[in-house]
């Protein structure tokens, strides 16, 4: 009777949480069945709001057009003209959307990923064909972060991803704490990840375009070269 109880106290407590949209991860303890309720909703193209080693971010599966048309609409943009990144699982899943890195731009992104660096790099034709646009180059990350890295694993292919905020924003509460995220976002994502207060600074985006690594903007990461 007692563990009768306790299955249905610890299932309320699970419906509850997906009724309020704001979920409770501990990054050392991440619960599977949450992980699946994460995924099916990104497979059905919700948009969620997670807990990176920068900033909190939004994103999306990259393969739901739905998913990336409602992530554009968020960012009051059209999906042909937006600038996504993709939060990719490991190096083997990088090259499926990028074209040949050259080996000093490699050693580049083996030194300093994971960890809070975006790297712009060229990309293969999978990426325009995803966005329907153009596009020439892609953003890469790899957050230092086990509750993303769990969901793109998982999910089995890279997260389409944008920052809360802009460029030109300055990075307040509502953009690290995860219950000002909530009452800020609570009607436009589908789930809202609590992961643990978030940093004030964003990632340190560097250029790989070319044979020398350029950084475009310092943010948190201190690139190691």
């Amino acid at each position: 009777m007692a563990s009768f109880l306790l299955i249905i106290y610890i299932t309320y407590q699970v419906f509850c949480i997906f009724v309020n949209m704001l979920i409770e991860i501990n990054p050392y303890n991440i619960d599977d069945r949450i992980i699946r309720q994460i995924i099916d909703e990104l497979k059905h193209g919700g948009v969620i709001i997670f807990p990176t080693d920068t900033v909190y971010a939004m994103g999306c599966d990259l393969y739901s057009k739905k998913g990336l048309q409602e992530l554009a609409r968020l960012k009051e943009i059209k999906l042909e003209k937006s600038n996504f990144s993709i939060i990719c699982k490991d190096f083997s899943d990088i090259s499926n959307y990028v074209k040949h890195i050259p080996r000093p731009i490699f050693k580049v992104l083996k030194q300093n990923l994971p960890g809070p660096f975006t790297f712009i790099l060229s990309a293969t034709n999978e990426i325009p064909k995803l966005f329907g646009n153009n596009k020439k180059e892609v953003g890469i990350r790899i957050p230092n972060n086990p509750i993303i890295q769990r969901i793109v694993e998982e999910l089995g292919n890279p997260i389409a991803v944008t920052s809360l905020h802009n460029d030109d924003d300055i990075i307040q509460d509502y953009f690290v704490d995860p219950y000002a995220i909530y009452e800020r976002y609570e009607e436009d994502v589908a789930i809202i990840i609590d992961g643990g207060y978030g940093n004030l600074e964003a990632s340190t985006v560097v250029d790989c375009t070319s044979d020398t690594p350029e950084i475009i903007r310092q943010g948190i990461g201190i690139l190691d070269i």
